[in-house]
């Protein structure tokens, strides 16, 4: 008998435990200020409509189904999740210790004659840890998503977008992007001069195209496949910024029939009306005024509203330490507002921009009906810094805003003890 009373007990406790995660997926939100990030532009007093972790509905006045636990607002602003950027989340945990950074291969092709690696075929998102103590900080900051990206050759490899939300699901989606670059940083892997990284770059598409039984030459058979996929499928997006390589970059992808994104694009400015034609998206980092190196002479602060008003797809992304220092994106949407880039595209080059260019509009970067509810509730303006995250769900779950940082500074914030503070809980 006590055998069957502890049998039903478990079972209950089971089901109890199903029911509380089934719950804490649902939740209405009520009289926010909801900055939609779509269509719809924002609106004032409304409910948002969370059940099974997806967004059910957006309006006033909504009925709270039963169950449903409520959260009142009070009238505080709402936005979908935040994108990070292109970062190593997940990637790295101590940027100078190799042992904890998987984020490029370091490779070479000597056996061919090449002081160079060209890899497409290297998928970085295998190497991602969802437990990386990266996460909760980002989260900390209102960063939902980023994308995994990877560097340091014409072509480098494959990466996708992932959610910050500490699962093992992978990057959203089946589709990879790769990623790739033009400029003086690749001069030592690409034979001295970008003419050989154009000549590189045009080889390795027109091998993509061959038919698999051909032999192996520049690319591998693997790496034609994936090449291939990223071309039919997607855009390759290549860190580039200065005027000239973009406009090269133009002409080929007119010729080799190919579609990009720029990351960078310090001097994306100048050739606005172009990208704007061939709907090229150009995520920037608007904190860049001061020119870094010769490929970003035309660096200004108007960067961003210049390209905004041709009708360039714009998104941004921090290339200081953007793992480590997520957070400061929304810093640099801020900054684009600050020298004339409108509000709401500020707001879009942190949410839908990102997710429509790498292809996961359809689950994030927006609050609208059917997308996941990946959710974040500030305390003033979201892209002002003196605003902080009130509350953030993901999947309608209400994740903690807590993280080591959190965790060491509330340690030793405490008054000391018998122990040692470093001993205290």
């Amino acid at each position: 008998m006590s055998r069957r009373i502890s049998l039903t007990r478990a079972i209950l406790a089971i089901g109890l435990l199903a029911t509380g995660l089934a719950s804490a997926q649902d939740v209405l939100i009520r009289q926010a200020t909801v900055h939609t990030a779509g269509s719809r532009g924002t609106l004032k007093n409304t409910d948002v409509l969370v059940q099974g972790g997806i967004i059910r509905a957006i309006g006033a006045n909504l009925a709270a189904p039963v169950g449903v636990p409520v959260f009142e607002a009070k009238g505080q602003p709402l936005t979908p999740g935040l994108f990070g950027g292109v970062t190593e989340i997940g990637l790295e945990e101590i940027s100078l210790e190799e042992s904890t950074v998987d984020a490029n291969f370091e490779g070479n092709d000597q056996e061919k004659g090449l002081p160079i690696h060209l890899y497409p075929e290297f998928d970085v998102t295998l190497a991602f840890n969802p437990r990386s103590v990266l996460l909760p900080i980002a989260r900390v900051g209102g960063i939902t998503f980023t994308a995994l990206g990877t560097g340091g050759a014409v072509i480098a490899g494959q990466g996708g977008v992932v959610r910050l939300d500490g699962g093992f699901d992978g990057p959203i989606g089946d589709r990879r992007t790769m990623f790739a670059g033009i400029g003086n940083g690749l001069l030592g892997v690409s034979g001295k001069s970008r003419a050989a990284q154009y000549l590189l770059l045009e080889q390795a598409i027109a091998e993509s195209r061959l038919p698999v039984t051909t032999e192996e030459k520049l690319l591998s058979l693997r790496g034609r496949a994936a090449l291939s996929r990223a071309i039919a499928g997607g855009r390759i997006v290549f860190t580039v910024n200065r005027e000239a390589d973009i406009r090269q970059l133009l002409s080929h992808s007119r010729r080799l029939n190919f579609r990009f994104a720029i990351l960078g694009g310090a001097e994306a400015w100048r050739v606005a009306p172009e990208l704007a034609a061939a709907k090229v998206p150009v995520f920037v980092n608007a904190l860049s005024a001061l020119p870094a190196d010769f490929d970003q002479i035309g660096s200004t602060l108007e960067n961003a509203a210049r390209l905004q008003r041709a009708g360039v797809a714009l998104a941004f992304i921090n290339n200081d330490d953007a793992s480590h220092n997520a957070r400061k994106v929304r810093q640099i949407a801020g900054n684009a507002v600050a020298n004339g880039l409108p509000w709401e595209a500020g707001l879009a080059g942190l949410t839908s921009v990102p997710a429509d260019a790498f292809g996961v509009a359809d689950k994030v970067g927006r609050i609208d009906v059917g997308l996941v509810a990946d959710l974040v509730l500030w305390t003033g303006d979201p892209l002002d810094v003196s605003s902080v995250t009130a509350k953030l769900w993901m999947a309608g779950r209400d994740l903690p805003l807590r993280s080591r940082q959190t965790d060491l500074r509330d340690r030793y914030l405490q008054a000391p003890g018998e122990m040692p503070r470093a001993y205290q809980h």
